[in-house]
């Protein structure tokens, strides 16, 4: 898998469901398998994984095998708040705490954001330059916040950092491995236990959704994501009610002012009685 050009991701989750697969029937036997795959209690989209996997295992092997179809459950994607992830990642420790962050808010995949190297960070223009995993499409510079910035840098200056070293070590497994423990240990210290249902990629999720819900502008969010079927970006609309937009609302009396709120993010409404009315989602 490696010399064709996979991932170590996709190379580790194989390995993964093919061990998980020889403890349990003979590898050798694919009527064995497909029976034990076919009476597992799970969902198809993982009985699928594992069919994958074992049919790499039978090329290899040269076993014939036609592989089942197990049509994955259109998933129901739930949004956590912006308050509950600020909570996480404020509970989180210094290397962890940045990989939120760039997670909320550039809406990164774990391995995406695990294969950055110092040099994909732009700290003078507050950018970060990601490579697009899952064959997608190429993504443009992602803006950050001054905070996230400040955050980076000081990162690089202590870890004595050169520009074509790994900004973080690990890979996508082991960020995600860590994140489950501190959230579930967060969790556990604040007796809720909705906390252990916020995922790693329902930062990927609020960072689409909240780029929508700010522009209404699917194409630009489908290119951000680094998505290659408009498909697949629509799914984030469909998790906004359009009639339900909550706003801030606020007015300006001089050119000094109605500066301030344009760079805040809000946008011009209307002039009464001299007083510039200016909106902006929350």
């Amino acid at each position: 898998m490696k010399n064709k050009g996979r991932s170590q991701y996709t190379i580790n989750n194989t390995n993964k469901f093919l061990t998980y697969l020889n403890k349990n029937c003979n590898l050798n036997n694919p009527q064995e398998v497909e029976k034990f795959i076919a009476n597992k209690t799970a969902s198809n989209s993982y009985k699928k994984c594992l069919c994958i996997a074992y049919k790499k295992f039978c090329k290899k092997t040269a076993i014939e095998w036609q592989m089942p179809e197990y049509k994955p459950e259109a998933k129901t994607i739930k949004i956590p708040t912006k308050e509950k992830l600020e909570m996480i990642i404020a509970s989180a420790g210094k290397v962890m705490s940045i990989k939120l962050s760039i997670s909320k808010e550039c809406g990164l995949r774990p391995i995406e954001l695990s294969q950055l190297k110092v040099k994909d960070i732009d700290l003078e223009q507050k950018l970060i330059h990601s490579k697009t995993a899952k064959h997608g499409n190429t993504k443009p510079p992602l803006k950050i916040t001054e905070k996230l910035r400040n955050q980076i840098q000081d990162h690089i200056i202590r870890n004595h950092l050169n520009q074509n070293d790994k900004l973080f070590n690990g890979d996508a497994i082991y960020y995600s491995k860590r994140y489950r423990d501190m959230r579930n240990k967060l969790a556990e210290k604040l007796k809720d236990p909705s906390i252990r249902t916020i995922r790693l990629y329902d930062f990927r999720h609020f960072y689409a959704t909240n780029e929508y819900r700010k522009t209404r502008d699917i194409l630009a969010v489908k290119q951000k994501m680094g998505h290659k079927r408009i498909q697949t970006t629509l799914i984030y609309t469909q998790l906004l009610n359009t009639n339900d937009d909550e706003w801030t609302c606020k007015g300006a009396t001089n050119q000094k002012e109605a500066i301030q709120l344009i760079e805040a993010g809000f946008e011009y409404v209307t002039t009464i009685e001299g007083i510039q009315l200016f909106k902006k989602r929350k």
